[in-house]
């Protein structure tokens, strides 16, 4: 799965570290302006704005040093300028210092929360997004997962790709609702294909089972207000053998397909449900088959991506950006997606964000 963020961490190290030193920089500005300058500009009265700054990005013990070393230079300040009013400025640098040490206290508490979270976040990352391989034998697949929370790891979106003994079998889905019901409802829908794509040799009959496991995972933890909770899903079985895919739409994105620079969007003849609402409109499930010869690109995509706004409210040209792209493997390809993505929503989603590219060669 393509990760995004490090690159950019490295690039910033430099500023990283200048902002660190941030606070050592302001008290040494404010003690320099206060010796060169007239008593009368007071210059000193700002020390304590030098520990409030270090509260917000260093510990506690460096935050109460730097406290006490503006007061020892207000101190020493005061017998250069000995009408500085050295007591009220001194009076505030200690309590501030107070308050900051507090406030740093308060703040590595939460990042050791937080901290915490995200490790467990990356813990059902790997349960419903699970490792995958790039190639199964003359397929290769890459994938792409962005999550519209900058602190979380995972959302409602999912997929998965098993190789079974009637081809390689791909999911890929959207949860309506945010938070951890719709991770949970994400997991129970990933965990119940990967046991019927080796189980069930009709996909109709795989997408039967997703929705029994949706629709118990929903009736154990019933969603919040009077919203129902369904899920989107779309899902592809390519043979070992041949030139056609197998496409069960439940109400998903359709898939896109490049052949030699011709971009087809694979629309299901008859929709199928919706995950956890047969019940209420039938479950009639339908397959559709399409040609995908060796070389061509299939992409699967949750509508995230389709959603994704510029400034001025347009939405992201999929279908065309897809058409202008050179052929080039799945992993390049997702990774000028999600270079463009960033660059054309300024770095805001709104939703969360799947991908998987597909790519067939000559065996």
């Amino acid at each position: 799965m393509i990760e995004s963020g490090r690159p950019q961490l490295r690039r910033r190290s430099g500023t990283g570290s200048l902002v660190r030193l941030s606070p050592v920089i302001l008290t040494v500005v404010i003690a320099s302006l206060a010796y060169a300058t007239p008593p009368e500009m007071a210059f000193s009265r700002l020390l304590p704005a030098a520990p409030a700054l270090a509260a917000a990005m260093w510990p506690v013990l460096p935050t109460v040093l730097l406290g006490t070393v503006c007061l020892f230079l207000m101190i020493g300040l005061s017998l250069v300028f000995p009408d500085l009013g050295t007591w009220w400025t001194a009076a505030g640098i200690i309590a501030v210092t107070v308050a900051a040490a507090y406030g740093s206290h308060v703040r590595l508490q939460r990042e050791r929360t937080l901290f915490q979270v995200r490790l467990v976040a990356d813990a059902a990352q790997q349960v419903v997004l699970s490792p995958m391989p790039r190639r199964f034998g003359s397929i290769e697949i890459e994938s792409l997962y962005l999550a519209a929370a900058a602190e979380a790891r995972i959302g409602g979106d999912f997929y998965e790709v098993v190789d079974t003994p009637y081809g390689v079998r791909l999911l890929i889905g959207d949860v309506r609702g945010k938070g951890l019901p719709a991770v949970g409802a994400a997991a129970a829908i990933v965990n119940a294909f990967r046991e019927a794509a080796y189980g069930e040799r009709d996909m109709v009959n795989v997408a039967r089972r997703l929705d029994v496991s949706s629709t118990r995972y929903n009736a154990a933890f019933p969603p919040e207000g009077p919203m129902e909770r369904f899920a989107t899903a779309l899902l592809v079985e390519i043979p070992h053998e041949g030139r056609h895919i197998g496409i069960l739409n439940c109400g998903h994105p359709p898939p896109l397909l490049l052949h030699r620079g011709e971009l087809q969007a694979l629309e299901p003849a008859t929709p199928s449900p919706l995950l956890s609402l047969a019940e209420l409109i039938g479950d009639q499930y339908s397959v559709d088959t399409f040609d995908f010869a060796p070389n061509d690109l299939l992409l699967l995509y949750t509508d995230g991506i389709a959603e994704a706004r510029a400034r001025d409210g347009e939405f992201f040209p999929l279908a065309a950006w897809l058409r202008r792209q050179p052929p080039t493997p799945p992993r390049e390809l997702l990774m000028a997606l999600h270079h463009d993505l960033l660059r054309y929503s300024r770095g805001r989603l709104d939703d969360d964000i799947a991908a998987l590219a597909v790519r067939r060669y000559e065996p």
